[in-house]
């Protein structure tokens, strides 16, 4: 079964918003199911755990600022 070039387009647009949500819900069942979580804090990584305690993981570069829909070049 093929689906139409249109309807493969808005689905494709639609990625963003859907993904938001199940993002956020993964993330609160894993805390919920007592694992911790990685997430970005100002150019660290922290381990967040399911009691509210955070751990810093490491210091990483300064986010690089995007648009939607451009392609970054490997250097």
């Amino acid at each position: 079964m093929s689906i139409p070039e249109q309807t493969m387009q808005f689905l494709e647009e639609h990625i963003p918003d859907l993904a938001a949500p199940a993002f956020k819900q993964a993330y609160w069942q894993a805390l919920a199911s007592g694992s911790s979580v990685l997430e970005v804090e100002d150019s660290t990584i922290v381990e967040v755990f399911p009691d509210g305690t955070r751990k810093v993981i490491k210091q990483i570069g300064a986010a690089i600022p995007m648009t939607s829909g451009q392609k970054r070049v490997a250097v």
